[in-house]
Parts: C-alpha cells; structure tokens; sequence
C-alpha cells in the first residue's frame, strides 16, 4: 500500500510540473542582466546533481533564467522547494549522462535521470544560454524499445498534414485506413487539455492510437493530428486572444474540411470523436460546423465535463490530495497556493487581458466561463454518442449526471457507462490515482466497438 501511495504522490507532483512547462510556451520578454548561462550537456548533469544534493538552494540566483523561468521556481520556493515536490519520484540513483537535443524546433538539455521509484528525463529548455523551461520527458537513459507487434495487413497508416486557421503552417496527423478500396467512413479525433500529440500519449498510455487501430481493424478510418498548442506552443504564447475556438473548434472544423478530400474517405460520414475538453468543445464545433460545406454526420463525447473547468481542477486536486496517509505542511502550502490561484477567476472583469492565471491569459477563461456546452448541445440535431467511465476521478459522475439530465432523454442521443473504466477508457480504479497512466493498457475493447457500432 505503501508504494501505491508514493507513486500516487509522485505523479501528482508530475501534474503539478506542468506549470513549469508553461515556460516553454509563453512569452519571455526582457531578461534581467545574465547570471551563469546552461550552455552544455555537462553543465546540465552537474546543475542536477546540486539539485539533487544536499544544498539545492544553492542553485537560487546562480543560473540565468528568462523572467517567466524566473517566475515559476519563485512560485515553487525556489531550487529547493522544486526538489521538495519531486522527492516523490525517489532517490535519484542515477543522473546522466547528458545531451543536446531538440524539442519542437527549441534547443533542449536532457539529462535522463533514474529515481527509485520512476525514471524520467529532466529536459532544459534554453534561450541563449538562459533557463526557459524545466520539463519531464520520457526516460531516454535505458535501452528500452517498443516490443509492440505492428499489425501487419490490419490497416495503412499515411502522414497526412492540415492547414492551421490563423497560422502560417499546419498541423502533423496520420489518416489510419482499413483494408480495402473504401470509401470509408472516418472519425477525426479532438484531444483533451494541454499540448497533445496525436496519440494523446499521457506517460504509458495512448488512447487515441488505440481507437485509430481498434477502429480501422473495424473497417473504420480515423483521423488523429498534433494538436495547435503542441506543435505551434511558442508561436501563439503571445497571443493574448487565445480561446478554446483557436485551441481546438477551429482545428476540428478544418480538419474535417481537409479529410473530407481524401482518397478513400466517405465524406458523408465523417464523424467527430472530442475526448475530455475536447468532447466539450464538441457542441461548439458542431456549431461551427453549420458554417462549413463539409458537415459531420454525427459526434462522440468521451468523458465530456459539464463543470465549469476551474471547479474541475479543485476536485481533482482535492481527490489526489485524499488518496495521501496525511497532509503535509507543504502539500497544504501548495493547495492553498493553487486555489489561491483559481480564486482570481471570480474576478475576471477586473482582471487587464494579459493576466494569466494557472497559466492561460484572461480571455481564454472568459470565453469558458460564458460557454455553457450543455446548453449549446440541445441545439445539435445530429445522433451523438456519449461514453463515461465510472471510475474517472478527473470528468467524474457528476458531470455525466448533468449531460444524462441535459441531453439523457433526446432521441439522437445515447449515453453509456463503463463500470470500471478510468479517464482514458482504460481499465483501473480511482484509487489508483494517476499511477493508471503510468501502468500502462490499452482502451477497453468495449468501447472500440460501441464506436463502431454507433458509426457504422
């Protein structure tokens, strides 16, 4: 029970890394004059080793960072509350060795790092020298390789790109056909929150690569593309603006627009599958949609919220926080500095646009607040398929019980529960915690075929 609980720790505070990953992506501005600059895969393992050493403070004020760097690790009690976070993860057993790469276009020091409990990759993300971004990556330090099998014969797999509204550029994606001539009916999957792959891979677990291969086993295509925020982070940092519409509704509506031309595409059955944020954007799209020559002929929400997203991210940290044996002072220091946080939101009309809060400027949560999907949804006419698992801590039972109310009893609608099921649709309990994602599995079986079902 022990080990349950500091994986369940650990992974929390992995969730809370995640602010530093902002750095990343958002503007840095002016920098102060420079300290010591990280400049080589040496400097990086030796940076580590302080950090994980018995003076980790010691970092404070010794390395340059760009301001919004600057500004994290103040927020995390500098050097040494960071590491206070991440001793979760265990003894760091082993550090290094470093090296140079690159992570979407940004030069990057990654330096693997095997704790006791997990392995990771810290990675630095630098700007001339400067500390832009502190972020876990996939261990890279093992000689590890994917023994999945490829399913040779099931289905082709074609890299196929798509235009970003708004942007000069497009988004990578992988159109997954069926055997045979076709055409095919296709599904174009909308991912969650944060800046997913097109697999919306999350530690050992691949939801979207599931479905695409469960479903064209099943004569179905699918379509899945790196999300705008994963692959244009940096560029659209600066943009104030920035709504839910350019993070997922606009994306989705072009996409369906550019696969509607494929060869070996039914574009009369083309449907559209959102998965958590991006199952409620889905009534947003269908509206969109309207708009558009191509429409969908039909929508799959996957563990919609009905909740307004910052309530969502109390109860979630609130659950984690429940699984621990007891409250620390500093877990208590850091809830009360997150709902700190969140509570800034019940003032957003006082608030000037390019505030941020949990690392989104103030439009993007304006737009959220005034969007209701439930009430959106009741103007979509098409047949819709909703799934729920029942052991989901994140979009829980509470906001399938407000969709069931809301939409439960329409005739183009049908709902249905996966009794032990977590957010993913893999198997595993809420007791878990997020150490689900890092066991690994595969969507449930069930649920391919429900889709297929409802789309064939």
């Amino acid at each position: 029970m022990k080990g349950k609980t500091t994986i369940n720790r650990r992974l929390m505070i992995m969730v809370s890394l995640l602010l530093c990953t902002i750095c990343m992506f958002r503007g840095t501005g002016a920098r102060a004059e420079s300290k010591k600059p990280l400049s080589s895969p040496e400097e990086a393992a030796e940076f580590i080793e302080l950090l994980f050493g018995d003076k980790p403070d010691s970092l404070n004020g010794m390395y340059d960072l760009t301001p919004d760097m600057e500004k994290a690790i103040s927020s995390s009690g500098g050097w040494g509350g960071l590491v206070k976070q991440l001793a979760s993860l265990g003894e760091a057993e082993k550090i290094g060795p470093a090296y140079a790469d690159k992570l979407k276009g940004r030069d990057v020091l990654r330096v693997p790092c095997s704790f006791s409990v997990y392995p990771i990759d810290l990675v630095f993300v630098l700007e001339d020298g400067a500390i832009a971004g502190l972020i876990t990556d996939k261990y890279t330090g093992g000689a590890e390789e994917d023994s999945e099998e490829a399913k040779e014969g099931a289905f082709v797999e074609l890299d196929l790109a798509v235009p970003v509204p708004g942007l000069n550029g497009e988004l990578p994606g992988t159109l997954t056909l069926p055997e045979g001539d076709g055409p095919f009916p296709v599904v174009v999957l909308v991912h969650g929150s944060g800046p997913c792959n097109r697999d919306e891979e999350t530690a050992s677990v691949k939801p979207f690569k599931d479905l695409a291969e469960g479903l064209a086993e099943k004569g179905i295509a699918v379509y899945r593309y790196d999300k705008r925020t994963y692959v244009y982070g940096e560029q659209i940092a600066s943009d104030v603006g920035f709504t839910l519409m350019e993070e997922t509704v606009d994306d989705a509506a072009a996409t369906v627009q550019a696969v509607s031309g494929q060869d070996k595409i039914d574009p009369e059955r083309i449907i559209v599958l959102g998965h958590s944020l991006g199952a409620m954007a889905v009534p947003e799209i269908d509206r969109e949609l309207k708009k558009d020559p191509v429409k969908a002929a039909g929508y799959i929400l996957m563990a919609p919220p009905a909740r307004d997203l910052d309530e969502l991210m109390r109860d979630q940290y609130e659950f984690l926080l429940s699984l621990e044996p007891e409250l620390g002072d500093e877990q208590a220091e850091e809830k009360e500095r997150i709902f700190g946080e969140l509570d800034r939101l019940q003032n957003l009309k006082e608030l000037p646009d390019d505030e941020q809060i949990a690392g989104a400027y103030v439009p993007y949560w304006k737009w959220l607040k005034a969007y209701d999907p439930l009430e959106v949804a009741d103007g979509i006419e098409l047949p819709c398929l909703l799934l729920q698992g029942e052991e989901d801590y994140q979009v829980t039972m509470e906001d399938y019980e407000r969709w069931e109310e809301a939409v439960g009893k329409k005739p183009n609608w049908k709902l249905i529960l996966y009794p032990d099921l977590v957010h993913a649709f893999v198997p595993g309990q809420k007791a878990e915690g997020q150490a689900v994602y890092l066991k690994g599995g595969h969507v449930d079986p069930q649920v391919i075929q429900d889709i297929a079902d409802f789309v064939l």
